[in-house]
């Protein structure tokens, strides 16, 4: 089958690093046959109401500041009286986008009870962008608007929207780099602090544990493959252990896909109970993929920040927005309190350039402030037209009094993609609800002993690199699959993305593995090893 040297100098590179190495490769390749790259997990859909929405308000506050300044290419400032009014005469006629405007602003008003004048002056000063983000962390409405979406789309039922603080940030990813250099800042996670992971899970929460100036120890509570990669309940006693100090996890989990059953919600809301000083990070971006999805947010509220991201969702990962929420009353905020007099001086003088009362400044403002070094405290916040964009893609769902059609539909989308992925390799899926199948797990060894035998599938493994598979995949069929093992899976297995390629793509892509599963096999029966 050829030199495996290169790809064993490869295996220390992250997993989408090798992905970008095997896309080149791929398109590289001469022959006519069509690019596959089902590696990325950014979707092929986008929500259109939000954006149209978006435009529309946009193209709005121009024509509204006009009313103050109207010189060449130069408009004024926005004047809050009477604006409600001239707004709604604005999106007066009936096209599709005023009436979700209009259902929207009446949905603010009339059940987030958000005065009507104060929210058109934010949004409308907000698209334009004119401004920093007044208050720093989050727009005062626009904060009511989100924390209405999660609790509607992430709690199953908890109340919790009054009681949560959210900051806007550019993305999960920018959330959860903020999130681990604030709680090292705080000193709340430090140098050889023992962390818990639940594998597999997104390479960054394995890399960046083991980087120069956090130096963590992992702890690794298991998903098992044997277990349709569900945790095993047993694996989180070993949160018990008091050195662990957080908990980081991806649910529904990337890349296994599978959200924490209630049996482990339950479990770990008793587990906090005794260790109320446990922090538990959970990153939701998948959980609108599952029905009835509940975040561990709403069973350990007091114990957990919540990470997420519309990107997968509404097909904003262009945009880059995300969010950190956090209960009022919160863990971080009371282990603060009980750090040595020494760290606690040290946090005064670094804070002080912002609030005169640091004891009391709550972790999320902290977050906020390192953001930006800090020192720029007062230009920190998300840009206010993401903010816009993020309030408007939760009201397309927020305005449904029942099902979401939007939610629905994704949904089936990516099981049907799931499903003409298994049904061609001729192995049986994960229907379960839990499944959220944006993504899935093939073990490549596996799949070559259901297809062949066992013999066949020891032999590729003590043959071969594990890299080698996915190599040849897009050597010689332009098809581009992660590698497994850089998210914590075993070797062998490959993750594939239901969201990025056309419905049909996934039956050509398990066509294209199961041919280089038999020219494997093939040189296995013509030229035996050992």
């Amino acid at each position: 089958m050829g030199d495996f040297s290169y790809e064993n100098k490869l295996e220390k590179l992250g997993a989408f690093e090798i992905s970008f190495d095997m896309l080149k490769l791929a398109k590289n390749n001469a022959k006519n046959t069509t690019l596959l790259n089902a590696g990325r997990g950014n979707p092929n859909w986008i929500n259109t109401q939000s954006r149209l929405a978006f435009a529309r308000l946009l193209e709005w506050g121009v024509f509204e500041s006009k009313n103050t300044m109207n010189l060449e290419n130069m408009a004024g400032y926005t004047i809050q009286k009477g604006m409600y009014e001239r707004f709604i005469k604005y999106i007066d006629n009936d096209d599709e986008t005023n009436l979700f405007l209009r259902k929207a602003f009446d949905y603010c008003i009339n059940k987030l009870n958000i005065d009507k004048d104060s929210l058109i002056k934010e949004l409308t000063d907000a698209v334009i962008g004119n401004n920093y983000p007044v208050p720093s962390r989050c727009l005062i409405n626009i904060e009511k608007i989100l924390n209405a979406y999660l609790q509607s789309a992430l709690y199953n039922g908890v109340d919790l929207k009054d009681d949560t603080i959210i900051f806007p940030t550019e993305g999960g990813t920018a959330a959860m780099c903020y999130l681990f250099d604030s709680l090292k800042h705080n000193g709340l996670l430090n140098e050889g602090d023992k962390i818990a992971i639940n594998t597999p899970i997104f390479t960054p929460y394995i890399q960046i544990p083991h980087l120069t100036g956090f130096s963590m120890v992992e702890v690794n509570l298991k998903s098992r493959e044997d277990m349709n990669w569900t945790i095993d309940i047993n694996e989180l006693d070993k949160l018990r252990d008091p050195e662990i100090k957080a908990f980081f996890l991806v649910n529904p989990s990337n890349p296994g896909a599978r959200a924490l059953s209630d049996e482990a919600l339950k479990k770990i809301a008793n587990i906090v109970k005794e260790r109320d000083d446990l922090i538990i990070v959970t990153d939701d971006v998948y959980g609108t993929f599952v029905d009835d999805f509940q975040t561990v947010y709403s069973v350990a509220p007091h114990n957990t920040i919540l990470v997420y991201s519309y990107s997968k969702l509404y097909g904003v990962t262009g945009w880059r927005v995300g969010l950190i929420a956090m209960h009022k009353d919160n863990v971080c905020d009371r282990l603060i309190k009980k750090l040595p007099k020494d760290k606690l001086k040290d946090l005064e003088y670094d804070y002080s350039i912002i609030n005169p009362d640091v004891e009391n400044l709550p972790f999320v403002e902290r977050v906020c402030a390192d953001s930006r070094n800090i020192g720029l405290y007062h230009t920190s916040g998300l840009s206010t037209p993401q903010q816009v964009l993020m309030a408007l893609m939760s009201l397309t769902h927020l305005v449904h009094e029942e099902k979401d059609p939007y939610f629905d539909t994704s949904k089936k989308i990516i099981s049907t993609r799931y499903n003409n992925l298994f049904n061609t390799l001729n192995i049986s899926g994960d229907n379960n609800r839990l499944n959220a199948k944006y993504y899935t797990l093939i073990n490549v060894y596996d799949l070559a002993k259901k297809v062949y035998d066992e013999d066949f599938s020891t032999w590729m493994k003590d043959n071969f690199n594990p890299l080698d598979f996915l190599y040849k995949l897009a050597e010689e069929h332009k098809t581009v699959l992660m590698t497994g093992v850089g998210f914590g899976a075993e070797p062998g297995t490959v993750r594939i993305s239901q969201a990025n390629l056309p419905d049909e793509a996934y039956k050509e892509i398990a066509e294209r593995i199961l041919d280089i599963l038999d020219k494997y096999h093939e040189f296995y029966t013509g030229c035996p090893i050992g």
